[in-house]
């Protein structure tokens, strides 16, 4: 039995099996940006392809090259200043890098082989020379990182994936990460909004522990909504074989 375009209930046949559906349909819900950018008249899979391609170059230099980096570099700026990327947004966007930084740092101290004295402390050449090039790198590769999530929205990145025929599990993931991130980010501001309507102040390490079970009960629900969003998707028949 199904039902005609009228209202009515016509006989027949099942119709075929519902064919693969494209990410769209996970990320139809998120609006585009309201004014377009110089980079719109470029594909999100270019995009995409021109940073991976630019890191792989950046990556392949060799460290002694430092006209190559200043050229990098100036590229890398002048494309941030075309897109209009506020710096308090890049300097707060560039805290992904603190972990290779504090690891540069630890190099000329910790590298072996000859060594020189800078402010009556000693110093590895070579860990000097491999924190500049970790740093170089790692900032150059941040920097264009930056350039791409400023002009492509999230989801049109994630479709730009699937284009790219990267497995299709990885994308659906990606998809719903992106679909409910806004939701868990939105539930922490709740829950923040409730500590604070009762006096609590991160003021000392006292105030850990409250963060702690915070951050606890956020991944607890989020665990539990997300098996419940996975056994709605079963219950609707969905196969990871072939997407949502």
């Amino acid at each position: 039995m199904r039902r005609d375009v009228r209202g009515g209930v016509a006989a027949g046949p099942p119709g075929p099996p519902t064919p693969k559906r494209p990410l769209t349909v996970l990320l139809s819900d998120r609006s585009p940006r309201e004014r377009p950018t110089w980079g719109d008249r470029v594909s999100p899979r270019r995009r995409l392809l021109a940073l991976v391609a630019f890191a792989v170059i950046v990556v392949a230099t060799p460290r002694e090259w430092l006209w190559a980096f200043a050229m990098y570099g100036a590229i890398v700026v002048a494309l941030l200043a075309a897109v209009r990327v506020p710096p308090a947004t890049i300097a707060r966007r560039m805290l992904i890098e603190v972990p290779f930084v504090v690891f540069a740092v630890l190099l000329p101290f910790i590298a072996t082989g000859p060594r020189v004295r800078v402010w009556e402390v000693s110093l590895s050449v070579e860990g000097l020379w491999g924190a500049w090039g970790l740093l170089v790198k790692a900032t150059l590769a941040v920097l264009a990182s930056i350039v791409l999530i400023s002009t492509t929205e999230p989801r049109r990145i994630v479709l730009a994936l699937e284009q790219l025929r990267l497995p299709r599990q990885l994308t659906v993931i990606a998809a719903f990460m992106v679909r409910y991130l806004d939701l868990i980010v939105a539930e922490s501001a709740r829950m923040g909004i409730a500590r604070t309507s009762r006096g609590f102040l991160a003021r000392s390490p006292g105030s850990w522990r409250v963060l702690a079970v915070g951050i606890g009960a956020l991944f607890a629900r989020s665990h539990g909504r997300g098996e419940r969003i996975h056994l709605a998707m079963l219950a609707r028949g969905y196969d990871a074989s072939t997407g949502p």
